[in-house]
């Protein structure tokens, strides 16, 4: 009786295929950079980097506003501000495609509802998982739950260090970026923004 032989592969293996043209255009990068990459440290590389990358661009394969599309009446008439603070992130810069690497705060004030405050995270992370700028990111979380909660108000900082500053070009350690956008009441009204802006520790 014969048993058949799975073949070990990183298919088999639950890994996604990684195509040759990417493989190369890695290889290509390594022997740009000085080394050899048919040395056997460097042999798998192509394919763990093609699939490192996979995974730090995932949310391209998001959509962010799923993640709001449910949402809780049954709130008890609260209508303060509901804030999420400290949300660790991590993106890539799309000029250099190197680590940013930060904390966001989020907070809306909302209209009749709310939603589950993970899902904040969630948006944050669907935003940040793309080839980035802070700004825009930063843009883009606030515009998606003032787009899909319809709240009174949205705010958003996010402070982050970015390794395309610390690691190379100017090579300055210890420097974070903050950006904020802010909509609706915490926008047009003086003495909210204080308060959110405040709550969140700025």
């Amino acid at each position: 009786m014969s048993t058949a032989v799975i073949p070990d592969s990183d298919e088999s293996r639950g890994k996604i295929p990684v195509p040759e043209d990417v493989q190369e255009a890695i290889r290509t990068l390594i022997r740009w950079s000085g080394d050899d990459p048919t040395r056997e440290g460097l042999l798998d590389t192509p394919k763990r980097v093609a699939r490192a990358w996979k995974e730090y661009c995932q949310g391209y394969d998001e959509d962010p506003a799923h993640h709001l599309s449910r949402v809780f009446e049954e709130v008890g008439g609260y209508d303060e501000i509901v804030l999420l603070k400290d949300i660790p992130f991590q993106s890539h810069c799309e000029h250099h495609m190197a680590p940013i690497i930060g904390k966001a705060a989020i907070a809306y004030l909302p209209t009749d509802h709310v939603v589950g405050i993970s899902k904040l995270a969630r948006v944050l992370h669907a935003y940040a998982r793309r080839l980035q700028i802070q700004e825009r990111l930063t843009a883009e979380v606030a515009q998606c739950i003032w787009d899909n909660l319809n709240p009174k108000g949205v705010a958003v900082v996010i402070e982050a260090s970015h390794a395309c500053m610390t690691a190379r070009g100017v090579r300055t350690s210890g420097v974070g970026m903050v950006t904020s956008r802010v909509m609706g009441l915490f926008r047009s009204d003086q003495r909210s923004r204080e308060e959110v802006l405040k709550l969140m520790g700025y």
